[in-house]
């Protein structure tokens, strides 16, 4: 008793010192730490928000790209970060529920060192093929039950490879992956003729859609998309249940405090209310989707439970 009753002034200094912080949070810039390249999807969300977060917070909210590794190098930068609202950071799928799947060691625990903030985006992809291949999703699966068709997909363990594989599983259907570096060649290599389907985000589509050239068989996500609303999905397609989406969200280091993150979260929803910004999000393939902290925590288990199933059913790995 004597123990615990030194030990109480302490945990109430503690528990005061991290709500004074949370108090005068933000004094200065914030880092959102972007874990890919400059230029893509991801960059796009993450600097179409951080200004919109600044003109609220009254601080700066600078990008810093670190990408490499499947999204592992940016996040283990965040994850090894002081907890103190400073540095955020913006992970997809593959880091958060993918990787700790395929790579044999993970510099950085998913569910111990990250505290979630919101869902950002969601990334939806479509099943296409030329336009002399199979005019639906059920002739497609037809022919794939009577001879193996490969499908072209963004590289090995990429969100499109997976949204593959998860399909091969549930229609019970012969596919073989194909990996390009990205979409845009699999979008040109399935014009082309030169493999018979392809998984590939929106953006990399349109254009041959546009034209003619490409045909979108399903959209991967349970709703049809406002990028193209003609597509059916892959339930009304004929294959109920299948949903499969890339997506991104904003964590912080694990032990932030609550308060400052439940702040940030704030300033994100309302960051994504914004017409311009959803507009230019769309174009961009990524639609705005945000929740609170326990909602996107709860996601990414689910998230991780199903990736992990079908990455060990298919034996996908990481050499």
């Amino acid at each position: 008793m004597k123990q615990m009753l030194l030990r109480l002034p302490v945990f109430c200094a503690l528990a005061f010192a991290g709500f004074v912080q949370a108090q005068s949070w933000p004094a200065k810039p914030i880092r959102f730490i972007v874990s890919f390249p400059p230029g893509g999807s991801a960059d796009l969300v993450a600097r179409s928000i951080a200004p919109k977060m600044a003109e609220r917070l009254g601080q700066q909210v600078i990008v810093e790209n670190r990408p490499g590794a499947g999204g592992n190098i940016g996040v283990d930068v965040v994850a090894k970060s002081a907890p103190d609202g400073y540095t955020i950071g913006l992970a997809a799928a593959g880091a958060l529920s993918v990787n700790p799947f395929l790579y044999a060691r993970m510099p950085f625990d998913p569910q111990k060192d990250l505290a979630p903030i919101s869902l950002l985006a969601m990334i939806p992809f479509l099943l296409i093929t030329n336009a002399s291949g199979p005019a639906t999703l059920t002739q497609a699966l037809e022919q794939s039950r009577h001879r193996a068709l490969p499908y072209g997909h963004g590289g090995n363990g990429s969100a499109m490879h997976l949204s593959g594989e998860l399909l091969k599983m549930m229609a019970k259907v012969q596919l073989t992956p194909v990996a390009y570096k990205g979409s845009g060649p699999v979008a040109t290599d399935v014009l082309g003729g030169q493999v018979s389907l392809g998984v590939v985000d929106v953006p990399s589509a349109l254009g041959g859609m546009r034209s003619g050239q490409i045909r979108a068989l399903a959209v991967t996500t349970s709703r049809r998309i406002a990028a193209a609303p003609e597509v059916p999905t892959f339930a009304e397609a004929g294959v109920p249940g299948y949903e499969s989406i890339g997506w991104f969200g904003a964590v912080a280091p694990a032990g932030t405090p609550r308060e400052v993150v439940q702040k940030l979260n704030g300033e994100i929803r309302h960051a994504l209310t914004d017409k311009q910004l959803a507009e230019r999000m769309i174009a961009a393939g990524a639609e705005p989707l945000a929740d609170s902290p326990e909602e996107f925590a709860a996601f990414i288990r689910d998230e991780s439970r199903k990736w992990s199933e079908v990455i060990k059913s298919a034996g996908v790995t990481i050499q």
